[in-house]
């Protein structure tokens, strides 16, 4: 029974690591991805997270249709959902940002930055996982 514990534990620990390495990828990924947004359209619409929830949803389904059939899932399943794509995603940033825009009375562009990062996510992820299964179909 305590051997069974101390494994437990390894695990825990090994999976902390994929999550803390992804998670600082990333959060350097999202910070980029806001320079080169803010950079090209701007800063009077939040498009910079707006880009990261669509990306980021895409790559969780195009990863998740890809490692589907894989071993070690646990590990990249930490890694890439939990690490990565939670610290490149930023829904918390969206509803932070969507608050503000309902403050500052803008309601028409807080309504727009709902509406697009809910279907643009949820087109993205579906996106991410047609097109991951079209690719594993064709390579195989």
């Amino acid at each position: 029974m305590e051997r069974a514990a101390v494994q437990q534990s390894r695990l825990s620990v090994s999976k902390l690591l994929y999550i803390v390495a992804g998670g600082a990828i990333g959060a350097g990924l999202r910070y980029a991805a806001s320079l080169v947004a803010f950079r090209f359209v701007g800063g009077s619409y939040p498009w910079g997270t707006l880009i990261v929830n669509v990306i980021g949803s895409f790559l969780a389904g195009f990863i998740w249709a890809m490692l589907d059939e894989t071993t070690g899932q646990q590990r990249t399943n930490a890694f890439f959902f939990i690490g990565v794509l939670g610290a490149f995603t930023t829904f918390s940033a969206y509803a932070l940002e969507s608050m503000r825009l309902v403050q500052e009375g803008e309601l028409g562009l807080a309504a727009a930055n709902v509406l697009a990062n809910n279907v643009g996510a949820l087109l993205a992820v579906f996106a991410g996982f047609a097109i991951a299964r079209w690719f594993l179909t064709t390579v195989r």
